[in-house]
């Protein structure tokens, strides 16, 4: 007769397998089926041990992978990795120089001075990190004392335990087979990972080398955007002179300041100063554009009635409407409409999105400019019957430099820069601006202001 316990056994097995571990095992009496039963009960236990940890590491890496900086990542790590690891300091480290030189590059401790912070660097040659990348698995110290007494030539276990740790776990850093770094947990109390399971740390280590490197990357970016700004600010700055005295100078000419011009020489003063006022269009768009993706874009906010200031803007347009027979129209709104903007900003991401409508629309079509309330803001949108934008352009419409297969219906310029520095400006006001099209039927840019406390 079969053990009716081996039925049992089975359907535990079964459960285990399938993630559920709260199954009763028959582990009486201690015969070999009761020997058998505990054995899988001792191994269903190590497994819900297991899936548990590997269930808070998900989460915890999940957590920790929505960061961006480097620093704020590793903040995370000291902060959620508790329940996994025990510790008193975690210390980052990166691989320079060739991989010669180990460098810290973050810290933090529970201890009240640490002697080991950012900036602080050993060489990889003959060091014990070295073998510790050599082999790419974790290494456990579990005395740091009796280490240092074995090797009083280390000056950084002999620091570390000055700062009062006791065992260390360092766990090499390594992305597609190159090493980056080092993550090391550090404990106060001797033996701390003596009993750890290595597989774990070395499932942590690849997943923050992971986490890490995507966060090194991303801060090498902004690093190269902010030096990109930079270059850009300082040239714009240093043309835009230059380029004003020319511009000066051939107004002299054409004034017949220096003498009376002939026809052709006319006609050559014209074009100069035709090509320097689209190469100051352009400075000053990049320098804005420098300015904004800086942080340097200084909003003067004031309270501002909606109505009057888009009619004061669309008597500024018209006359450039009316040179192409474009009719430019303001929709009645509301006069109660009250912005709070900075009305100079504002001034430039209207004037382009007007003379855009105008730029691309044809003889005897109509711009309109209107105005509504929707909710906490005053929504302004500038509509042409032009040509249209293809759909396949909309989504990089707002980029820098990026122009689309449309051309002005008057060979106008346009440097490429307009529409990405108002979608700027108008992020800037906690607003948001887009565009619907139609080809063949016109554009319709739309954007948003938050309405002020007196026009709500």
């Amino acid at each position: 007769m079969i053990d009716p316990r081996l039925q049992q056994l089975r359907e535990a097995a079964t459960a285990m397998g399938a993630g559920r571990f709260d199954v009763d095992v028959p582990v009486v009496p201690e015969d070999e089926v009761g020997q058998l039963g505990r054995a899988l009960s001792d191994l269903g236990h190590t497994l819900e041990r297991q899936f548990a940890q590997m269930r808070a590491l998900a989460g915890v890496t999940a957590q920790i992978n929505a960061g961006l900086l480097l620093d704020e990542v590793l903040d995370q790590v000291y902060a959620s990795f508790r329940p996994l690891i025990p510790y008193d300091r975690i210390g980052f480290s990166l691989l320079e120089q060739d991989d010669e030189v180990v460098r810290a590059r973050w810290a933090r401790s529970d201890a009240t001075e640490m002697k080991i912070g950012r900036g602080y660097s050993a060489r990889m040659a003959g060091s014990s990190l070295e073998r510790v990348m050599a082999t790419g698995e974790p290494r456990i110290l579990d005395d740091l004392e009796a280490y240092l007494a074995a090797h009083p030539e280390s000056e950084s276990t002999r620091l570390i335990v000055a700062e009062g740790v006791r065992s260390s776990l360092t766990c090499p850093l390594v992305i597609n087979g190159k090493p980056i770094g080092f993550l090391f947990f550090s404990s106060r109390e001797p033996g701390t990972y003596r009993r750890v399971h290595v597989e774990l740390f070395m499932e942590i280590a690849g997943q923050l080398a992971l986490i890490v490197e995507k966060s090194r990357l991303y801060e090498q970016l902004l690093e190269l955007d902010q030096v990109k700004n930079r270059f850009l600010g300082m040239a714009a700055h240093d043309l835009r002179n230059p380029i004003g005295v020319v511009r000066s100078y051939a107004e002299l000419l054409q004034e017949d300041f220096l003498g009376e011009l002939n026809d052709r020489q006319r006609d050559v003063v014209r074009r100069m100063t035709a090509v320097c006022d689209g190469m100051l269009l352009l400075v000053n768009d990049l320098l804005d554009l420098s300015a904004i993706e800086s942080g340097r874009l200084d909003l003067r906010l004031r309270e501002v009635p909606v109505a009057d200031y888009l009619r004061s803007a669309c008597e500024t347009h018209d006359v450039l409407a009316r040179a192409k027979g474009i009719e430019l129209w303001l929709a009645p709104s509301e006069d109660t409409i009250v912005a709070l903007m900075d009305p100079d900003r504002v001034g430039q991401v209207l004037g382009n999105l007007v003379s855009n409508a105008i730029k691309f629309s044809h003889r005897d079509t109509r711009v309109t400019v209107s105005a509504v309330r929707e909710g906490e803001s005053a929504v302004v949108a500038v509509r042409d019957e032009g040509q249209g934008i293809p759909a396949r352009e909309l989504a990089g419409l707002f980029t820098p430099f990026r122009r689309g297969s449309v051309r002005p219906t008057a060979g106008e310029k346009s440097t490429g820069l307009g529409l990405a520095i108002a979608k700027r400006i108008v992020e800037a006001h906690g607003g948001r601006l887009w565009v619907e099209s139609t080809i063949g039927a016109g554009s319709t840019f739309t954007f948003t202001l938050p309405l002020a406390a007196t026009g709500k």
